[in-house]
């Protein structure tokens, strides 16, 4: 188990801070911590030690260089249990620091605002951050690395049943996190200044992006493990990206229904996708990933007629789409054939009781993107990766 004595806390997200700081003091935990941090620690009578105090170097170029010292590094990655680590860092004079609570500059939220400048993107690439987290995540039997507020309330409670320890097993769940924030980090700086066309950009006194970047990252997170694969014989799960593309499939609310399964998942999407580049009422019916039934009307009842009288015969057990709020006449006329998955942007509580009847139907809400698909003002290159 890691003990905690001293904990060395700079973020930029403070929600939640101050109750895990509190839980630390009374443990007895020595706080170190920087600028904003800091003030709020003092502000609320909370003891703290400014890292320019402890390394004896004072912070320069504007806060860029102020953790990037040996004093800091050397305690987050200096080995207890090695005698040659221990003596070199008694030799320097390096104490222990046995937790690091670090959430990185907000890059992702910065790059999104519509007027951020080269510039303004930049200044928020978080360097020292980064490189205390790494540090602690690779020392992970011996430091506790926490990147998000998200993982407090556990911390808390762990650290308050052990009076001030944390298992290993915990340490290397927060090392995983903690190298997975990083590398989502890392790939949303790439794919920004990836997609920079330079020229342009200085041309327009703007960032201007190439439809096409040269390189591009993607991270996924998993949604849930799935009973099989296409085939019963085989194994699969379900990923999401990161950053999901408003109205895609893994926005999905599931109202009613089974769970999922992948070939569920793969003609809902198919299906999902055909509906919403309408912009006037419309069904789509997809069974094995072709679509079987596809259909315009004046309202959805009318759209799914036509699109049921397509292929009729094709239509059963198949995935059915609409583009538009389901009401009680098309619930109706939907429930008299068996299907799959049932998509739309809403339904009315009519709808819904009538829906209900058939439990086993997964019943999907989707809230379409802003403006429509074909509103959407994006480059060709996240049109297509966010399909």
């Amino acid at each position: 188990m890691a003990t905690i004595k001293r904990a060395l806390i700079s973020v930029s997200d403070k929600s939640g801070i101050l109750e895990l700081a509190l839980v630390l003091t009374k443990l007895k935990v020595e706080i170190l911590s920087t600028g904003g941090t800091a003030k709020l620690f003092r502000d609320n009578d909370i003891p703290v030690i400014e890292v320019s105090d402890y390394t004896g170097f004072t912070e320069m170029l504007d806060g860029r260089v102020k953790t990037l010292h040996p004093k800091v590094h050397g305690g987050i990655l200096g080995r207890r249990d090695l005698p040659e680590h221990v003596a070199a860092m008694k030799a320097a004079d390096i104490p222990n620091i046995d937790m690091v609570v670090v959430n990185l500059y907000p890059f992702e939220a910065t790059v999104a605002k519509p007027d951020c400048t080269l510039e303004d993107a930049i200044e928020n690439i978080d360097i020292g951050g980064p490189a205390m987290v790494r540090s602690a995540a690779k020392n992970w039997k011996d430091v506790v690395v926490l990147t998000d507020a998200s993982q407090y309330a556990d911390i808390i409670s762990e650290l308050q049943s052990t009076g001030g320890a944390v298992t290993e097993a915990t340490t290397f769940a927060l090392s995983v996190a903690a190298f997975n924030r990083v590398s989502q980090y890392d790939a949303a700086i790439s794919n920004y200044l990836s997609a920079i066309d330079y020229t342009a950009s200085m041309a327009n006194n703007k960032p201007v992006s190439h439809q096409f970047p040269a390189q591009s990252n993607t991270n996924f997170i998993k949604v849930q493990d799935l009973r099989y694969g296409e085939n019963p014989h085989q194994q699969a799960a379900f990923y999401r990206d990161l950053y999901p593309a408003p109205g895609s499939l893994v926005t999905a609310q599931q109202l009613q229904g089974k769970e999922l399964s992948y070939n569920n998942i793969a003609d809902a999407d198919a299906a999902w996708e055909a509906v919403k580049s309408f912009d006037s009422t419309s069904c789509v019916i997809v069974k094995h990933a072709n679509p079987c039934g596809v259909a315009l009307g004046a309202s959805a009842l009318e759209a799914y007629t036509k699109a049921f009288q397509t292929d009729p015969s094709s239509a059963f057990g198949g995935i059915i789409a609409f583009n538009t709020t389901v009401d009680k006449a098309a619930a109706e006329a939907v429930s008299k054939q068996f299907a799959e998955v049932l998509i739309a942007p809403d339904y009315t509580s009519d709808a819904l009781t009538v829906l209900s009847a058939k439990a086993n139907v997964r019943v999907l809400k989707i809230a379409l993107p802003k403006g429509g698909t074909l509103g959407l003002k994006a480059s060709p290159w996240e049109q297509g990766r966010n399909s």
